[in-house]
Order: structure tokens, then C-alpha cells, then sequence
């Protein structure tokens, strides 16, 4: 027969096993939950998924104590790259990645994110780009709430052959990601071809198009210095893109999640560190030992080009604009602005314009 003793022994023992037991029980958050669902047409192996995506959606996780949570659709799961600003203002997505230059005419004063600057990292790219929504563009934006707005990171001119002067640039057919980059190949004298970037590898290896107007990152991410081993390194701008979420899916997002998720996905290059100056230069770094030769253009040549870029894209960009009632001139200036503020240089900008930026700083 159990003594008192034992029993009081007894139950402390189920007691404190009971605790430990709960201890290790996983805890249920502790509010309203809510699941994103998060688009892009990125690939799943791509650095913005590894080193952007993928953290920033568990920062939510974390931030949250458990509360968000998400389901990713990546490498185009949900629709074609052009179709991400529709997947997100449809709902197909909560949450996902949007390209504004692949669909031209659609988003007019956006394109001044896509200008022949030099921007090293996305971070920075998304701080300017966030300032001008604020500034202005976001009256391009009413049906979708923007979580960020960027002009991404510089682009090169990628090829198959050598090139070293406007002259060899004459004739080739490059692949253009749309918009100001399209002006850009036409100003150099070559013909710009759009077609999505999974058809570019074969395009190059087969000769129906010469090179390809992108990023480092997006290079990297197609393996296209298999087929193409030729780089000049100049500015060409890149395209604007961002990431938005559905307008009924923000609305259901509890109020007190709602400052999570705009510190969060407000600046995520920032915050995971991924596709920062740092890692842009190291990815760039790594192409000469994959056979890529990474030309940067004699100050005499650069000067060729970029006389072109103002003439041909920048003016003509504004005029185009302004014909059509819209900001151009206003939109550049502010861009300039706000380009200065991070020491990011645009070669291109017509020099006679340099005293007007001034009102805009």
C-alpha cells in the first residue's frame, strides 16, 4: 500500500510531467493567422528566391510569432512573367513579384526607374524606387496595395560576339526585357527582339539572336554564360518591378500584422542582404572564371553611347510624355533627385537639364 509520502511523490512526479509535456508542445499563435499566397516568375533556384524571397517570407513567419504564414509559387507556377501585376490584382496571388516594362504603355511614368543609371544594388534601387512612388508614381498603382517599387540593378550587354565599339554593336538582335532598354539596343544601331528569358539560352545557342540586355543575377540564373562569353560593361538601366499584394487580401490582414509586413517587405534586399552591392559584385565576379570576358568600355567610346542614350531615350522619353499631357520632364527630375541623394550616377542625363533638379531636392 502507497504511504501518503509516496503518494505526494507520485503526483509531484505526474504533475512536473505534465508541465514538460506542455512545455514541448508546440504553441498555437496567439490573434488572427493569416496565409499569402506569394508569386513570381523567378526560378526556385535563383538568387532572389534563395537569398530574398525565402527569408523575407520567414521573417514574416517570425516577426509574427507564427501568425503569417505562406505557400510560395515560384518559377512562373501561377502565369507567365508578364502576367504577374494581373495574378496579384486578380487574387490568383496574395502577395507576388511584378515586372511594370513588360507590359509597355501600361505604367508610362514607371519607366523613368528603367533610365540608363548605375544603381549597384537592389537595396539601394528599392529606397529610390519606394521615394518615387511616394513622390509620384504610385497614382500608376490604385489597384494594388505596393509593398516596394524598384528600377532593379544596372544591365550589361550581354553576346555571343565581341564587341568593342558602337560598329560591332550595328546589326545584332538582342533580346530586350521591354521598355526604355528596347530605345536603347534601337540607339546602338542593333534590333531589339522580346521573347521570354526560358527562350533565350537556345535562342543564342542556335544563332537566332546575338545577345541579351539583362542583369548580373538574371544571367546567372539561366546559366546564359554558357552560350553567350562576351560582356560590355556600361549602363544600361534595368526594368521596374516590385512587389504588390491583392487589395481584399491586405484588407484581410489583421491591423496589427499590417506594420510587419510593410517594415518586412518594404525593403527585403536590405534586410536579407541579398542582391546587395556586395553580392551583385561578387556574383560579376565569379563570371571571368566561367569564360565570360567583361569589357568596360575606353571613357572616348562610353561617351558614344551614352550621347546616344540622352538624345534618343532620355529626351525623347519626356517629349513622348509630354505630348501625351503627361509629367515626363517633372518625373526625371525628381528621379535625378533622388539619384543624387545616393551618389548613383545617370551619364546620360542631358546636361542642360542639371540646373532644374535643384527645385526638386
Amino acid at each position: 500500500m502507497a504511504t501518503p509520502l509516496n503518494k505526494i511523490i507520485a503526483c509531484g512526479l505526474v504533475l512536473a510531467l505534465v508541465l514538460l509535456i506542455g512545455a514541448c508542445a508546440p504553441s498555437k499563435p496567439s490573434g488572427e493567422t493569416v496565409e499569402i499566397k506569394f508569386s513570381t516568375w523567378h526560378p526556385p533556384a535563383s538568387q532572389e528566391c534563395v537569398a530574398v524571397w525565402d527569408p523575407m517570407l520567414e521573417e514574416l513567419g517570425k516577426r509574427s510569432d507564427g501568425r503569417i504564414t505562406y505557400t510560395t509559387y515560384y518559377g512562373g507556377a501561377l502565369g507567365a512573367g508578364p502576367e504577374h501585376y494581373d495574378i496579384v490584382e486578380d487574387g490568383l496571388s496574395d502577395m507576388g513579384y511584378f515586372t511594370a516594362t513588360w507590359t509597355p504603355g501600361r505604367f508610362p511614368l514607371s519607366d523613368v526607374l528603367s533610365m540608363p543609371v548605375f544603381v549597384g544594388g537592389k537595396d539601394v534601387a528599392v529606397d529610390i524606387g519606394n521615394a518615387m512612388h511616394d513622390r509620384i508614381l504610385h497614382q500608376e498603382f490604385e489597384d494594388v496595395k505596393v509593398l516596394h517599387l524598384n528600377g532593379c540593378v544596372q544591365s550589361y550587354f550581354w553576346t555571343t560576339k565581341t564587341v568593342r565599339t558602337l560598329e560591332d554593336v550595328r546589326g545584332l538582335r538582342m533580346r530586350s526585357p521591354g521598355g526604355l532598354q528596347t530605345y536603347m539596343i534601337e540607339a546602338l544601331g542593333a534590333e531589339p527582339v522580346f521573347m521570354p528569358l526560358g527562350d533565350v539560352y537556345l535562342s543564342m545557342e542556335t544563332g537566332v539572336i546575338d545577345g541579351i540586355v539583362t542583369c548580373p543575377q538574371l544571367f546567372q540564373a539561366y546559366k546564359l554564360y554558357e552560350v553567350a562569353d562576351h560582356a560590355v560593361v556600361a549602363s544600361f538601366g534595368c526594368v521596374t518591378e516590385g512587389v504588390a499584394m491583392n487589395k481584399d487580401s491586405w484588407e484581410r490582414v489583421p491591423d496589427d500584422l499590417k506594420p510587419v509586413i510593410e517594415e518586412v517587405v518594404g525593403n527585403p534586399f536590405r534586410l536579407t542582404g541579398g542582391l546587395s552591392e556586395k553580392h551583385i559584385c561578387e556574383i560579376m565576379d565569379n563570371y571571368p572564371d566561367l569564360g565570360v570576358e567583361l569589357y568596360h568600355l575606353p571613357a572616348s567610346e562610353e561617351a558614344r553611347w551614352y550621347s546616344k542614350f540622352t538624345e534618343e531615350v532620355v529626351k525623347a522619353w519626356v517629349n513622348d510624355l509630354e505630348s501625351k499631357g503627361l509629367p515626363g520632364k517633372e518625373t526625371l527630375l525628381m528621379y535625378k533627385a533622388e539619384l543624387d541623394k545616393y551618389g548613383v550616377a545617370f551619364p546620360a542625363f542631358p546636361s542642360d537639364w542639371e540646373a532644374e533638379v535643384d527645385q526638386y531636392r
